[in-house]
């Protein structure tokens, strides 16, 4: 009977989330059927069957979260569809960092105390994302009452134990027992370093926000090109007043088609004019050596609730502008929606993010790993400007080029960034 695996579907992911099963146990399954939604570190996504037959086990919990490569489902006949008793469950926790201790193996020990022995029974029968629910609120699984098959601790009854300590006592029910930390399994990890200063205010007028996974993998990415990745940053004034006006012309002419241009498209097509006589630019750090790309793939960062997400226009260099407005706008409305491919947000080698929709005049952005440089974008106001020898009143817009400097110097990104501000100065270069 072939294993459904949990798949790699992005460049950077360790490990899924299994956000929702599709099919359940006993359910017929085709080639190309979609089996669960799996949560990545860049988007939701359907995963589709590889094999024929039948569902016949479900390993893994709606909501664990699991390293690539664990089995996660059963696909056999019909008469597999029974319970496999000589199968061990699968512990969905996250992998073990290379070079870390393995989690040690459970041996016969010393006659244990009757807590140990319950509290090691619980954890068996949890599922793992109770246990690391239960090891995140300091929840000892022991005195959990489990409402799941075989009396296995379910989140919900994790759910209900937080809400239930969390709850004043009355005078007619006793305080819940406190919550006690659950025996590790594994050597403890050392206690995140905070802050010197006040702290943190808690309390009924603080309302916690778990991290969801997208957040905590844009967070621990953009963090990582923070530390690792030198940047230095070019900053220029255009003179948008001509950009203004062609894209209100643009418009104006493509008013009976459905197209609508905006100021991001334009972007795009000039970064990918500008990347084209650059082409050092379009490059990526690859640790002992430097990859040069032979082809201009252009991210445009999406804020989304729940985190950043930047899906790719590829080969934008060949690309009219109604085109790169068409699919610009398909991306970030599927972005939203949690229904972008995996081709769809790998593969760029430059990233644009602009912010001037939001009324921000101008920001620095940090560089999406493993890009060479992104361009930060503020708003297009009304600002003084100097024409001809002559002061007036005209429309600028400031363009940031943050840059790796391990991949470029200050003089190769100063020509690109030239050569953009001069194409958005004169657009219509950008459609010749």
């Amino acid at each position: 009977m072939p294993d459904v695996l949990m798949p790699r579907l992005s460049d950077t992911m360790e490990e899924g989330v299994l956000s929702q099963w599709v099919k359940h146990e006993g359910d017929q399954v085709r080639k190309g059927d979609v089996l669960a939604v799996i949560e990545t570190d860049k988007a939701a996504m359907e995963m589709e069957a590889y094999d024929e037959g039948v569902l016949t086990r479900i390993l893994v919990e709606e909501g664990a979260s699991v390293p690539i490569g664990t089995p996660i489902a059963v696909i056999g006949t019909p008469e597999a569809a029974t319970p496999d008793t000589d199968r061990p469950p699968v512990d969905a926790q996250p992998a073990q960092p290379q070079g870390a201790p393995a989690e040690p193996v459970q041996l016969p020990a010393p006659p244990p105390t009757p807590a140990a022995s319950a509290a090691a029974a619980a954890a068996y029968r949890a599922s793992p994302l109770a246990r690391r629910l239960a090891r995140e609120h300091g929840l000892d699984l022991a005195s959990v009452p489990g409402s799941g098959p075989g009396g296995r601790i379910v989140r919900a009854d994790i759910d209900a134990a937080i809400a239930a300590h969390a709850t004043p006592p009355t005078a007619t029910a006793p305080p819940p027992p406190p919550l006690v930390p659950a025996p590790a399994a594994s050597p403890p990890s050392p206690a995140p370093v905070r802050p010197v200063g006040p702290p943190v205010p808690t309390g009924p007028d603080t309302e916690e926000i778990p991290l969801t996974r997208v957040r905590r993998l844009t967070a621990q990415r953009l963090a990582t090109s923070a530390q690792q990745a030198p940047h230095f940053y070019l900053t220029r004034v255009v003179d948008a007043g001509a950009l203004t006006a062609f894209r209100a012309q643009a418009n104006t002419d493509l008013a009976d088609t459905g197209v609508r241009v905006s100021v991001t498209d334009l972007l795009v097509k000039a970064c990918a004019q500008a990347l084209t006589a650059h082409p050092e630019v379009n490059s990526s750090w690859a640790e002992d050596r430097l990859l040069r790309h032979h082809r201009i793939h252009i991210g445009i960062a999406v804020a989304l609730d729940e985190g950043l997400i930047v899906p790719v226009i590829h080969d934008a260099d060949h690309k009219t502008l109604t085109q790169i407005s068409r699919e610009s706008r398909d991306l970030a409305e599927r972005a939203r929606a949690g229904k972008l491919s995996l081709d769809e947000i790998t593969g760029g080698t430059f990233t644009i993010s602009n912010l001037g929709m939001y009324g921000i005049d101008q920001f620095t952005a940090v560089i999406n790993p493993p890009e060479a440089a992104i361009l930060a974008v503020g708003a297009a106001t009304e600002a003084p400007i100097v024409r001809d020898g002559q002061l007036t009143v005209g429309t600028s817009m400031t363009l940031t080029l943050s840059i790796d400097h391990r991949v470029l110097d200050g003089a190769t990104g100063a020509l690109f960034l030239a050569d953009v501000v001069a194409l958005l100065e004169h657009p219509t270069r950008i459609v010749l």
